[in-house]
């Protein structure tokens, strides 16, 4: 089993009608997004994160059950659900405001976290739960806790908006590198993080600090990654974009699905990876991505939907 760590909220699009704004509300937050990626592809999978007992977290949790990911790490909590406003732009672009100070998924402490049992073999962390407190360093502690037992995955998925302190994102996002294995950054995080500096200097950094793998997106332009077997980079999908929502979520998903299909579920098995098998992981990650970008909203694919054998061994 796979345990994503960090949010569950509910996504608001809005629209403006004569009477005002509405809403078309969805489930979602970037972990969230993951989890029921990694289910949809077929691997076990649960979520950790605090979740409201209020109606809008008991419908999260409902939604998990349906997708098959395991509730069992769970911490329910008297606390308001995370709500985001999200606004899309002609090119498909989301833009998102946060309303979640002092949200259940906010507010995991250190007394909080479960044991994990022998089944679980990775843990993943990513987006604002990384920054805000107390999750973000009691999700530190944990990672750093099970650091070189089970494989560790992170996506900063930097957002601004939920943390404005850029130098806070560059310290957390620093230490959580150098204790994960596979660090999975989009181009645009690089921007914020280290303006005009090459995404090559920055993997670089990741690599010496003590990450094994980086992979850079470049949304359709494709992605690149470097590690052990140098560098390399895949081209991008050709696709028609509803929009851009969760399409990174689908991308790690399925990172994370491509290295369990190949039996890379360690850090001695993922740096031994050659250039043909990332190049592979990366087609299928890409793919799924591109599934994504043509639907409404976080909606990532199953696994029947992407090319037979895209994140296997030939």
């Amino acid at each position: 089993m796979f345990v994503v760590c960090g949010e569950a909220l509910w996504d608001l699009y809005g629209s403006e009608g004569e009477a005002g704004l509405s809403f078309d509300a969805r489930i979602g937050g970037s972990p969230f997004n993951v989890a029921i990626g990694l289910a949809r592809l077929e691997q076990g999978c649960a979520l950790l994160t605090g979740l409201s007992r209020d109606r809008l977290g008991e419908k999260l949790a409902g939604a998990l059950e349906t997708e098959s990911v395991s509730t069992a790490y769970l911490v329910r909590k008297d606390k308001p659900t995370t709500l985001s406003l999200v606004t899309v732009a002609p090119d498909g672009q989301p833009s998102y405001a946060f309303y979640g100070l002092g949200a259940a998924d906010r507010s995991l402490e250190p007394s909080d976290l479960p044991e994990l049992g022998p089944e679980v073999w990775g843990l993943h962390a990513g987006s604002f739960s990384l920054a805000v407190e107390p999750v973000g360093s009691t999700l530190l502690a944990l990672h750093r806790r099970h650091a070189g037992h089970r494989l560790l995955t992170l996506d900063p998925n930097v957002r601004l908006n939920a943390e404005p302190d850029i130098e806070l994102w560059r310290s957390r996002v620093a230490a959580f590198a150098a204790v994960s294995d596979l660090v999975k950054v989009s181009d645009e995080d690089l921007t914020l993080l280290y303006p005009g500096e090459d995404p090559a200097t920055s993997a670089a950094r990741w690599l010496d600090s003590g990450a094994g793998l980086i992979v850079v997106t470049r949304g359709g332009e494709g992605a690149e990654a470097y590690g052990t077997f140098g560098e390399l980079s895949v081209p991008g999908r050709a696709v028609k974009v509803v929009d851009t929502v969760g399409a990174g979520d689908s991308f790690m998903a399925a990172l994370i699905a491509g290295l369990a299909e190949r039996g890379a579920k360690s850090r001695e098995k993922l740096l031994a990876l050659d250039r043909l098998e990332v190049e592979g992981l990366l087609g299928f990650a890409a793919e799924a991505a591109s599934i994504t970008c043509g639907r409404r909203g976080a909606d990532p694919p199953k696994r029947a939907e992407i090319g037979a054998g895209a994140g296997r061994d030939a």
